[in-house]
Order: C-alpha cells, then structure tokens, then sequence
C-alpha cells in the first residue's frame, strides 16, 4: 500500500464511523492543496494552530481578569478558555459523532485574534480603528486574518475552509437556543459578512458545519461558569448571589453548569443536523450570562484599570504609528515585530498595509504583560 492509499484508508475508515449531519474529512476544502500520509485535512490544520505563535501567547491574554497570572494562576486566562472550549465541544462531539480534529482545530484556533485584556482591548481598538478611519476591529474577523495572512511570516496557514469559516462563525448572538449550519455558504459570503461588520454593520453569520455550531455553542459554555467561579475566587461576588432559579437548574459551581449544559446539549441535539438546548435551559443560560454581565464584566471594581488601559493604547498606537513613518527600524515594532518576519517579507508587509493597520496588528498580537511593558517603557520611561 503506498502513501496515497494508506491516507485513503485512514480517512475512510474515520468517515465511515461519523453521523449524517457531520463533516466528512473528503469533503475538506484548501485553497491550496496539500496531503499528508498520515493525517487529515482538519488534523493538519490543528497542528498548524497548536504551533503558532499566536496560539502560545494566549497564555499572556486576559480572559475577564487583567493580569490574572500575576497575583493568581489558577484564574482563567485565554489559554484555559480555549482548550476548554475544545475538550467540551469533543466531549459532545465524540457522542454526536462529529469530525473530532475538525471540532479541534475550530475552538483551538477561535480566539487567535484577540487583543490583549479581552473585550476591553477589543473595543478600545475599536475606537482607534473608528478615530483612523480603519475597518472597526472585531476579534474572530482579526483571527481569520492572523490565519490567513499574519501567520507563518506572513504567508498564512492555508487552513481549510471549514475551519477559517468555524473561526469566524463563532461569535453568536447572546440569547442563541439553536444553530443550524448554513451549508450554502462561501467564501464570498464570509468576504461580505467581513466587509459589513468593519463598517459597523449589523451582520450575522452561522458556521457551515455542524462542528462549527457545537464550538459557537461551547464558546459560552466555557466562561460562564468559568467567569462566575474565578469572580468569587477573588472576592467580587459570593456564591449566593446567583439567583436560586440559575443554581436550581444549572448548579452553583462550573463543574455541574458544564454538566448540566453538555448533557442537555447532547440530549437535545442528537441526530439532528443543528446543536440546540431545550427552553428551560437556554432561558436559564440567557439569565447567567445577563447576571455575569452586570456583576463581573461590568463591575467597577475589577474595571478601575480600564481607563489606564485605554490611555495606553492610544499612546502606544501613536508610538508606533509614527516610529514607522520615520523609519526608525532600531523601534521594537520594527525589530520584534515587522522584521521578525524577515526583512523581505516585512517589507512587503509595510508596502502592502499601512502604518496604522500595521500597528493595530502588532497591538493584538500582544500579550498583557508584554503591552504593559511595553508602555512603561517607551512611554513613561520606567
């Protein structure tokens, strides 16, 4: 048997045992094409994730907590989130029987985009992009483009189709009970969602696969229970403030709401061709995420750096922005940043993007500790 037909055999074997409604490992789709004698489509893909640079330094990114690890390491950072996300949605997939590394390769690489210090950083670089008259900054349209162009000096990933379009279909609506895979899509209505919501649009996407829509699902199945414990770890709310109708069906720690929702996941989506929680629970669901909301993201107290942070990427922006226009390549956006790539490439990157654009991907890329450093440095002088 020779290597063409040892992969066939494998992958066949591995499309035999999925469900209907999961995404079969022929049915990939590369822009350019490539193989491997011993793994699938969606397993390279993950690889390719697992090894970025991207993916390692989501252990430096906020999740809800500035500088978590700093004062306590078992608080949730983006590294926690991401492959809990990941080893739920498997959880659920392996008894759906859904493509694994396609399920894999989606959550491990679905939040490569975001900024440092969480939504806070996202929506401030929201502001810069808006005050710039830049695309507005979205985390999983900047994630699609750190696989497609950012990576790999600048060459990309060349991730299949299934997974660039998981990675970006991943940000649902709040109060979503049900997601069904929008198996007419392309490329181009990826393009045009990307287009609309950088000129702040209101555009909505569903993922293509099934796989997709388990990971939008499990996306909030990881943090909110996850949010809710590291919150009383630190003191900002007490277990007994989750209303008694959220603990009695949910439960009061992460432990049993991810049981209670994985189960329910599965019992509602089993031999269906959408991923779904019954009313009680979505209804339940809404509720945790809106107590969330209002005691842990918005809260003045585990806010009252947010300001400090603001100011700092407005400076930092402005520090770089014009270290590039001058050329003065001895700056760390030059050095750690634009010629890491190497010289050539980072040199088309200058002469295809501008200063700006440039700059807002070196500020997502970086990690809290990294940006802090960063601005006390070059900015307060420290």
């Amino acid at each position: 048997m020779n290597e063409k037909e040892f992969q066939k055999y494998i992958l066949d074997a591995e499309d035999k045992n999925l469900s209907l409604f999961a995404t079969k490992n022929s049915a990939a789709q590369r822009q350019t094409s490539t193989s491997h004698p011993l793994r699938g489509p969606f397993s390279r893909d993950r690889d390719h994730i697992l090894y970025s640079g991207s993916f390692r330094r989501y252990i430096g990114k906020t999740q809800v907590i500035y500088n978590a690890a700093s004062f306590d390491e078992q608080l949730a950072n983006r590294s926690i989130h991401t492959l809990q996300v990941s080893q739920i949605a498997r959880s659920i997939g392996k008894v759906l029987k859904l493509n694994q590394d396609l399920i894999e390769a989606i959550a491990l690489g679905h939040d490569l985009g975001h900024a440092p210090f969480g939504h806070d950083g996202e929506r401030i670089l929201q502001e810069i992009c808006e005050k710039h008259n830049l695309g507005l900054f979205f985390h999983n349209v900047h994630s699609l483009r750190v696989v497609d162009v950012l990576s790999n000096a600048n060459r990309g990933m060349n991730l299949t189709f299934q997974v660039r379009d998981g990675i970006i279909s991943h940000d649902g609506e709040v109060n979503e009970n049900t997601v069904k895979p929008d198996k007419s899509k392309t490329e181009e209505d990826i393009q045009d969602y990307i287009r609309r919501k950088q000129k702040g649009e209101k555009a909505v996407i569903f993922p293509s696969t099934l796989e997709g829509c388990l990971v939008r699902f499990t996306d909030s199945i990881s943090y909110i229970g996850q949010d809710f414990e590291d919150a009383i770890r630190i003191g900002l709310i007490k277990k007994k403030d989750l209303p008694e109708d959220i603990r009695d069906k949910l439960g009061d720690n992460n432990s049993d709401i991810i049981d209670t929702l994985v189960r329910d996941v599965i019992e509602q989506s089993y031999e269906k061709n959408e991923i779904m929680y019954s009313k009680d629970i979505a209804e339940c669901v809404f509720l945790l995420k809106t107590f969330n909301f209002k005691h842990i993201y918005e809260n003045k107290a585990l806010k009252k750096e947010r300001e400090k942070i603001r100011k700092a990427f407005f400076s930092l922006f402005d520090y770089f922005v014009n270290a590039i226009k001058e050329g003065k390549k001895e700056s760390i956006v030059y050095r750690e940043w634009i010629f890491n790539r190497g010289e050539d490439q980072g040199k088309e990157y200058l002469n295809t993007y501008s200063p700006e654009e440039v700059v807002v991907d070196y500020l997502a890329s970086m990690t809290d500790r990294y940006f802090l450093n960063a601005y006390e440095n070059l900015i307060l002088g420290k």
